[in-house]
Order: C-alpha cells, then sequence, then structure tokens
C-alpha cells in the first residue's frame, strides 16, 4: 500500500516509541492527538505528555480535547480525511463515531497477546499472573475494550527476572517496527484478520497504589511476581518498626516451612534480607527507605544494620510494630 495519512493518538512513552517509528516511515503524519497536559513533579506544573513533546519537535499538528464524545471534536477529527488512526495507549475511549471516521479505520496497538489480558495494565497483569509469555497484537478497533479483530502478532517471553520496566521496553521495540509492517501492506492484514476467542479473555484492571503493599502470609512466588510487576510504578512497600519501606527486587529462595511468622527477617547479610512468607521465604535485594534512594541490601544495611535484626517482623499498615 502506498503512503498512508495517519492520525496518531497516544499518550506516555510507549506510545511515542511507536510515534517515532511511524515519523521515520513512508507514511504522512497529518495529526496527533494526545491528553490533555497534566500537573506533575514536585511543582505540580502542568507537563506535556511525551507524544506532544516528540510531535511538536516534528512540527506536527497536536490536538488535546478532553473527551472524543463531543460532536464538535468528532466532527473536526473527520475533517482531517485521514486514511488511519493509530492508536497506542491514548487514554480516551473513542466512540464509534470516531472509529467510523477514517478511510480504513482505528488501529490499536495493544501490550498483550489478544485476548489475553484487555485493558489498561496488560504488562503489569501478565508478570503478577506468572505469564511465560507476553507479545503485542496489532488490532482493528471496535466499540469493545480490546475486542477487535486481531491483524498481526508478536510473541516475547517474560522470564523469571523481567520486570514490567523491561517487558515494556521489550514490547515497544517490538510493537513499532510490527505496526509499520501492517500498514505498508494494510488490506491483506485486513482481509485476513482474525476474530479473538473471548472465552480466553483476561480482564487487566488498571492498577491502584494500594495493591502494592506486601502481604507476608501469601507465597514468596506470588511476591516475588508483585515486585516484578509494580517495578517501576507503584513499587511495592511494606512496613517495619514504624517505617515504610520499598521493596524494588527481591526472588523467591526456598519453600521450606519454618515455624516464624509470615514476615520474620530470618537473615540480613550482603546476599540480601531473607524473609519468611505464608509459603517459602523471599530475599529482598533492592530496597529503599523512606528520604532515601533505591539501594542494594548490603548497601542498607552498612548504615541501618539495627533495623533488619533477624526476628523483627514487616508488618501491613495498621497491624501493630
Amino acid at each position: 500500500m502506498s503512503s498512508l495519512k495517519l492520525i496518531f493518538a497516544g499518550t506516555p512513552d510507549f506510545s511515542a516509541i511507536h510515534l517515532a517509528a511511524l515519523i521515520e516511515s513512508e507514511h504522512q503524519l497529518i495529526a496527533v492527538y494526545t491528553q490533555p497536559d497534566r500537573p506533575a513533579g514536585r511543582g505540580k506544573k502542568l507537563q506535556a505528555s511525551p507524544v506532544k513533546k516528540l510531535a511538536l519537535e516534528q512540527g506536527i499538528p497536536v490536538y488535546q480535547p478532553q473527551s472524543l464524545r463531543d460532536p464538535q471534536e468528532q466532527a473536526c477529527l473527520a475533517a482531517l480525511g485521514a486514511d488511519v488512526m493509530v492508536v497506542v495507549a491514548y487514554g480516551l475511549i473513542l466512540p464509534a463515531e470516531v472509529l467510523s471516521a477514517p478511510a480504513f479505520g482505528c488501529l490499536n496497538v495493544h501490550a498483550s497477546l489478544l485476548p489475553r489480558w484487555r485493558g489498561a495494565a496488560p504488562i503489569q497483569r501478565a508478570i503478577e499472573a506468572g505469564d511465560n509469555t507476553s507479545g503485542t497484537t496489532i488490532m482493528q478497533m471496535d466499540v469493545g475494550l480490546d475486542t477487535g479483530d486481531m491483524l498481526a502478532t508478536a510473541n516475547c517471553e517474560i522470564g523469571p527476572e523481567t520486570t514490567a520496566a523491561a517487558l515494556h521496553d521489550k514490547l515497544a521495540s517490538q510493537g513499532a517496527p510490527l505496526l509499520v509492517k501492517v500498514l505498508s501492506d494494510l488490506e491483506r492484514y485486513q482481509a485476513n484478520a482474525t476474530a479473538q476467542n473471548d472465552e480466553n479473555a483476561n480482564y487487566a484492571s488498571k492498577i491502584l497504589k494500594g495493591e502494592a503493599e506486601l502481604d507476608w502470609t501469601q507465597a514468596a512466588t506470588t511476591l516475588d511476581r508483585a515486585i516484578r510487576a509494580f517495578n517501576p510504578f507503584p513499587v511495592c512497600f511494606t512496613h517495619l518498626q514504624g517505617q515504610r519501606i520499598k521493596v524494588w527486587q527481591a526472588q523467591a529462595a526456598g519453600n521450606a516451612p519454618l515455624t516464624e511468622a509470615a514476615g520474620t527477617i530470618l537473615r540480613a547479610d550482603r546476599n540480601g534480607i531473607l524473609v519468611n512468607c505464608g509459603e517459602g521465604q523471599l530475599n529482598i535485594q533492592r530496597l529503599q527507605l523512606p528520604g532515601g534512594k533505591p539501594l542494594t541490601a548490603d548497601q542498607v544495611l552498612n548504615g541501618s544494620s539495627d533495623l533488619f535484626t533477624p526476628g523483627a517482623s514487616f508488618t501491613l499498615a495498621g497491624q501493630a510494630h
């Protein structure tokens, strides 16, 4: 297929990586849609999204509607006369009027092998669930939540140490060239689209900060996965002697049943802080004390070994210390 006139809709870094690939492609970007600027950082100053910054650098017109349900916004988008609208982690719902406006409809790059994880947080939920494989799906969008027909997929391994940050980067580097490939022969891919099997779908709900608190009565393998799934956001945490401690890296380290209560520190040395769990043990390798930076267990123990005395217990918020 010859050069297409594209509208691109996306907001975070993941989206910007795909936009960059389209900028380098043969296709013409006639407009970029992104979320309105949001307050961020300590000063809460309005910040442009990564997608907006890149679009402005390239001289691409930028649109930032609060909603696409407004008939005036829909008319504005339709008047652009796009062949395709590419949507990557945009963050706004596209009503039927928008989905049908471009000549070839709207395509979505989704960070999961659909229909495995539909919804807002497929990267984190795949790791949290213990999936061994993730991937990217290029999908023809319809009015459902990630329910459209699949045009192309690519697989990606989730290893025993893979974090959400690492999987994010893998999927972004995989998805961008796959998107360009699909656009280069779009009519063929659309003609050979595959319907999703709804029976295999799971909902990847948005990540809530409270989910990141470690419940030591759970199995060590469950906590290991949660810590990787919530790195770099919102970062798992726990409490010790009234202090909130973030846990950036840990590893399930044994299944032998022990008599110590869940959350009890068994050992603290240069190899890590070993904690008993509801099932097995977890070795904390990288953590962050209040007001400090993320450090290795060895570095933390150099200055705060008294806090991690074997026999002390991590607790949930609100429990007795």
